[in-house]
């Protein structure tokens, strides 16, 4: 990567950190636990296969996941840990023909998922012109997290990850801070945490806010301009984001996207995709 052009992030790269179902061993469908809610329709503790994986490591019921009362499943994504995991870590060995693996196995992937995740974000924050300035440790964050996806098996399993997470957290803290600076006007007062549980944002100009972390569930954003708001870790479950724009929103992921609600009018950023689920147009509206 040139160092002369401190916008070019390694933006190809994000092809590897999206979920490819087809090259993995269902790893999301077995090492984590289900809790019975309005988000999976039974208890499955860790490392148990869900009752609907198939023998293909495929979903039996993926085009009926949220009728059949597993919506939580359509919000969940790797990042593409699950194919790293399989095919890299353990080189096409799945947990079935080899079960000494299986335990191991389970306890690397959401190891590997943290560690995708932000590359995800570091990625993204080398895109971003105000934090030219930090582009060099940025780079060399990308690097070391990147070598970390490497590492083996035993050595992954073993990974102290949240020390790495919090160390990487506060480079994207500084990148988020700079590139919200250039807003103007923007909502000076952090909303980072925030209990924004069903409130009510319609049409809010919310231009370079902090809602790092904030509780939006059910918030109705409807119209909401939320460019340039740094979103890291906000709950947007069934928040309702039709008509908002979110066009270079700041740290926003896919997930975040599929656990809310929104239709053919939501403005999105170019790396993420409308969900199957939204509605065609503003609720209530046909």
């Amino acid at each position: 990567m040139p160092d002369d052009d401190p916008t070019a992030a390694p933006v190809t790269a994000r092809a590897a950190l999206r979920a490819d179902c087809t090259n993995c061993f269902g790893l999301c469908c077995v090492a984590l636990t289900l809790t019975a809610s309005a988000d999976f329709a039974i208890n499955k503790a860790a490392g148990t296969p869900c009752p609907n994986l198939a023998d293909d490591f495929r979903c039996g019921i993926h085009t009926r996941l949220r009728p059949e009362g597993f919506s939580g499943c359509t919000v969940y994504d790797c990042f593409g840990a699950g194919q790293k995991v399989s095919q890299e870590t353990y080189a096409g060995r799945d947990w079935r023909s080899a079960p000494d693996t299986a335990q191991q196995m389970f306890q690397v992937f959401p190891v590997m998922r943290q560690l995708h995740e932000l590359l995800w974000y570091l990625t993204e924050a080398l895109t971003l012109p105000a934090a030219a300035r930090l582009h060099a440790d940025l780079r060399d964050a990308l690097d070391a997290t990147e070598r970390l996806t490497h590492l083996a098996a035993e050595d992954l399993a073993e990974l102290d990850v949240s020390a790495h997470r919090d160390r990487t957290a506060a480079l994207l803290l500084r990148a988020g801070e700079l590139e919200r600076a250039t807003v103007p006007r923007r909502k000076k007062r952090s909303q980072r945490g925030a209990d924004l549980v069903g409130a009510r944002l319609e049409g809010a100009d919310l231009r370079g806010a902090e809602l790092r972390g904030a509780y939006l569930i059910a918030a109705d954003l409807r119209g909401a301009d939320l460019r340039r708001a740094e979103l890291i870790g906000a709950d947007f479950r069934d928040a309702d984001l039709s008509d908002a724009d979110l066009t270079g929103a700041l740290f926003l992921t896919q997930a975040q996207l599929n656990a809310a609600k929104g239709n053919a009018a939501t403005k999105l950023p170019d790396s993420l995709t409308r969900p199957p689920h939204w509605a065609a147009s503003r609720p209530g509206t046909g």
